[in-house]
């Protein structure tokens, strides 16, 4: 059976994890939490990261402390891509900001970059950009337009780690980022979640509202003058912000530690796996849109076909193979029940089509040549 992900804990990896459980009576967040912060860092490019308990926690307290930071009023609004992970877009709501949505392209799967500068209006304060499956947005352009237009630009990398714009790893071309280490992603924690960025303030922010927003949770450097600044309020309990209980565990932190280590080997094995996926999926021709991008780390393997017969006919041929399919994400979110209001699907029709269209099979390091010799040869069996 060809799945979407397979158990990718190493067995050093459960190894250190048992280590670490035997050796510690401190589970909560704590030391191995920070090392992983650090060690995250590094490997990302960034001067602050703060781990949470998952992707969508990122995203939620990343809008939430940049709407506070900025003062951004409520009911401003957030150009947000009609296909992406539907916690990018409640946690817009959740913030009490408006989600805009745009249609996407068929290339990178990122905005339609046309329309995107059309949805701009006086109310539009951010850009909240998605490197969907791993292909990068096309950053420069972005970035362009939000400073013709005096934007912020959030980065959503939770399915893309390592990929590259513009000779830059993603998440380092906005004020902040948001990874996810869900168990299906490119590494895990199991359940987690990373929130990126170079300004230090924000990084105080993000950390306040991951805990409550308990003035203990900064650095130790800043403490004394909270203490001074709030001398009635016990410093145990002095709360400068609202916030969550998003924290992670140490658990989870001694995973990512170890697993941080294999994360480059697996975007090479990933990234092989997609170059042979495209010559395969070149045999088609013009039956599908050949979606991708430079520096893409690869999250899995799209077909989005031009005849929905065609994707029906190859994804009842993959069940039947037991290679595990999903669709493209989200589809066309206008579509779904709880999006209806923020406008008509109809509207959007590239991401008609990755809803109609397009479906995807997993992409890992369990990827090998066999696999991709039967995928070969269902594609000649059905086309």
């Amino acid at each position: 059976m060809w799945k979407l992900q397979e158990n990718i804990l190493e067995a050093d990896d459960k190894k250190k994890l048992s280590e670490f459980i035997a050796s510690t009576e401190r589970f909560t967040q704590f030391e191995k939490v920070k090392l992983f912060e650090k060690a995250w860092s590094e490997w990302q490019g960034c001067k602050y990261s703060v781990f949470v308990n998952s992707g969508s926690s990122a995203d939620l307290v990343m809008l939430d402390g940049l709407k506070e930071q900025h003062k951004i009023p409520d009911g401003s609004e957030v150009l947000v891509p009609a296909a992406t992970w539907t916690t990018n877009i409640t946690s817009v709501i959740q913030t009490r900001l408006q989600p805009v949505f745009v249609d996407i392209n068929l290339q990178d799967l990122s905005f339609d970059y046309a329309a995107l500068e059309k949805a701009v209006t006086p109310k539009t304060k951010i850009i909240l950009v998605t490197h969907l499956i791993g292909f990068p947005a096309a950053m420069a352009r972005i970035r362009a337009l939000a400073e013709r237009h005096g934007l912020l630009v959030l980065e959503d990398c939770c399915e893309s780690h390592g990929a590259v714009s513009g000779g830059k790893k993603i998440g380092n071309h906005g004020v902040a980022s948001a990874f996810s280490f869900y168990w299906g992603h490119h590494i895990t924690t199991i359940e987690g979640g990373m929130i990126c960025t170079d300004s230090e303030e924000l990084n105080d922010i993000f950390t306040l509202k991951r805990s409550h927003g308990l003035a203990r949770e900064l650095d130790p450097s800043k403490h004394a003058a909270y203490k001074a600044k709030y001398p009635d309020i016990d410093f145990n309990f002095l709360f400068l912000t609202h916030g969550y209980n998003f924290r992670n565990t140490e658990l989870h932190a001694t995973i990512g530690i170890e697993q941080l280590k294999h994360l480059d080997r697996y975007i090479k094995i990933r990234n092989e796996n997609f170059v042979r996926f495209l010559e395969l999926s070149a045999a088609l021709g013009d039956r599908i849109y050949r979606c991708g991008a430079d520096g893409a780390s690869s999250f899995c393997l799209p077909f989005i076909f031009r005849d929905k017969a065609d994707k029906d006919r190859l994804q009842a041929k993959c069940s039947e193979r037991q290679i595990e399919t999903r669709p493209v994400i989200s589809g066309n979110l206008l579509r779904q029940p709880c999006f209806r209001a923020y406008g008509d699907y109809a509207a959007f029709p590239n991401a008609e089509i990755l809803h109609r269209n397009g479906f995807y099979i997993g992409n890992n390091q369990f990827v090998d040549a066999k696999r991709l010799d039967l995928l070969q040869a269902i594609l000649k069996e059905v086309f």
